[in-house]
């Protein structure tokens, strides 16, 4: 999986928190480990000029994208392995999501994480135009988004434990002696 960020917002963001939810969406919803995506992030100007040009909508928007190749979740079974595909472009706006966030009463980078997810989901053709649509995958966006977290929240247990388990032995001064 390549993802490739570039930040353009003027804004300190956590690129890994970005690619690490963006990697695991990806690894979900079952699409090809060599798919590459890109994520760039803007100020309001750059996003409003961007979201009137592809939406004909005055004003920023918190996420955009841009889907490229036609990738779909999973496959058919009988299907030939698909190659490396352009998965497209995740287009965020950091200063807007914050004013997002503070109304939201959650941080900046859990806003970003959110959006990171809506905007995955629709570059795998999800939408939310209809209300069914915007049941399904409002519902996937926030099982995904609990899951990743979850995720998070064990890896940091594991890394807590495994600091836990360097100490004992480094204080063990016979256990590397024969």
């Amino acid at each position: 999986m390549s993802i490739e960020v570039s930040n353009e917002s003027g804004i300190d963001v956590s690129e890994q928190e970005l690619i690490s939810v963006a990697k695991f969406v990806i690894a979900q919803m079952d699409v090809n480990p060599a798919a590459e995506l890109s994520m760039v992030l803007l100020d309001e100007t750059a996003m409003a000029d961007l979201h009137m040009r592809w939406m004909d909508l005055p004003g920023p928007t918190d996420v955009m994208s841009f889907p490229m190749d036609e990738l779909e979740p999973g496959g058919r079974p009988d299907a030939a392995e698909p190659g490396p595909s352009m998965l497209g472009d995740i287009v965020l706006c950091p200063e807007f999501a914050a004013k997002q966030a503070e109304k939201a009463g959650h941080s900046l980078g859990q806003e970003l994480a959110l959006l990171t997810v809506h905007g995955v989901l629709h570059l795998l053709g999800y939408d939310h135009a209809e209300p069914d649509e915007e049941k399904e995958m409002f519902a996937l966006q926030r099982r995904l988004l609990e899951e990743w977290v979850a995720a998070q929240v064990e890896a940091y247990r594991q890394d807590l434990q495994n600091a836990k388990d360097r100490r004992l032995l480094d204080g063990s001064r016979y256990f590397d002696q024969p």
